[in-house]
């Protein structure tokens, strides 16, 4: 693989997951309009946006296997192009009974980008010989906020909502054409020949279990951090009702800046490190959240937002931390990378239901203590898995950077 490939394949991987995070943006943003045109109310949209859910979860366990017969780059062909296509049905959708279907359909196409995606920057990683991985999950974020940018812009000029996404889901599966003609142009070297048995490859179903268990906590302490930080804010810290929304946009921002230049940070300190200066960053940031009421009313705001910055700073490198350890193993990675993704996003789907149910029986300061204790588990379940598949790191050619 030469140099000239390999930087082809990153800026086609940073289109994929900027273009992924596009279609979301836009979804999400666009979830008031299709509330107001189908009459849907709380709960009915709330079983749609499950319904998506599901429909991911399942296609992700799916994906895996097709990578690994296909490749992750034969998967992003048609993985990315279908699940900004399938945005249609949705924005299409004359009534909630065909909008279950088409919800389902909807997050079926993001499971699987979301799956060959991943592998596909693990693969490009790999080529680099050098962390890369985190400043692609940065990307993703900008596409949501480019998506929701994009939405407001048009409904404050005036436009349909419905022909926005209308229109997405027609031209934005063209612009993955582009990107996709720049992936790997082959299988990864690992990736070839005969499956390795189970007891000699170093990518042990154990070893993805802790995986599986790190990637869960840490999504559902980011979870916590996305639905509950401007709530934790207005109805504990009984802040403005103008400003609470700043605790989540902190640790959004923080979460963000961290992974589009987090990449030095593992280079320089190793993968290992990495992972339990994230574990302990990100506890540490939640017990501020927590003993922000116990302070004074000047201090409780402060130290606040500075322990959800802090939640966003250490949570930012888990999930580049923990599918990079994947690629490490330097064996398939497709069902193992496609169960620690289901388990990740399983996390965020559970999480707020979760949080919700403590803090209805005992209140909202009691149920952040959830994500705390989970956070710290991010650096126990993590360390020692990562620790064992990049003890002994993979070749890289010589002239692939």
């Amino acid at each position: 693989m030469n140099k000239r490939d390999a930087k082809r394949a990153r800026i086609a991987v940073f289109s994929f997951f900027f273009l992924s995070g596009l279609v979301m943006g836009l979804w999400a943003a666009g979830l008031p309009s299709l509330n107001d045109r189908l009459e849907l109310g709380p709960a009915r949209l709330g079983s749609v946006l499950l319904l998506v859910s599901c429909g991911a979860l399942v296609s992700m366990l799916v994906a895996g296997p097709l990578v690994d017969r296909w490749s992750s780059r034969v998967v992003c062909w048609f993985g990315g192009p279908l699940s900004a296509a399938v945005l249609l049905g949705p924005a299409l959708a004359p009534s909630y009974l065909t909008l279950v279907v088409l919800a389902v359909v909807f997050g079926i196409g993001l499971g699987v980008t979301e799956v060959a995606m991943n592998a596909h920057s693990v693969e490009v990683e790999r080529v680099y010989g050098r962390p890369i991985i985190s400043a692609f999950h940065g990307t993703w974020s900008l596409g949501g906020a480019a998506g929701g940018a994009l939405t407001a812009g048009a409904l404050k000029a005036g436009l349909d909502p419905q022909a926005l996404l209308v229109g997405a889901a027609i031209v934005v599966p063209f612009l993955y054409v582009p990107a996709a003609r720049l992936l790997l142009p082959d299988p990864p070297q690992h990736a070839a020949g005969d499956e390795a048995a189970p007891s000699s490859s170093p990518l042990r179903w154990g070893l993805v279990a802790l995986l599986a268990v790190a990637a869960f906590a840490g999504h559902l302490s980011e979870g916590a951090a996305i639905d509950w930080a401007a709530l934790h804010a207005r109805w504990v810290l009984h802040t403005d009702p103008a400003a609470a929304p700043l605790a989540y946009t902190i640790f959004s921002v923080a979460m963000t800046s961290v992974r589009l230049l987090g990449d030095p940070i593992r280079a320089r300190l190793g993968s290992v490190r990495t992972i339990q200066l994230a574990g302990l960053v990100a506890t540490f940031g939640y017990a501020l959240v927590l003993v922000a009421p116990l302070t004074g009313d000047g201090l409780q705001v402060v130290c606040a937002w500075t322990g959800w910055a802090l939640a966003g700073v250490g949570l930012a490198t888990v999930v580049p931390v923990i599918f990079s350890a994947v690629g490490a193993a330097g064996s398939r990675v497709g069902r193992a990378l496609a169960l620690v993704t289901a388990f990740g996003y399983s996390g965020l789907l559970v999480g707020p239901a979760l949080l919700g149910f403590l803090a209805q029986t005992w209140s909202l300061r009691v149920a952040l203590i959830l994500p705390a204790l989970l956070a710290a588990a991010v650096a126990l379940a993590g360390t020692p898995a990562i620790r064992a598949l990049t003890r002994t790191p993979v070749p890289v050619p010589a002239d692939s950077h």
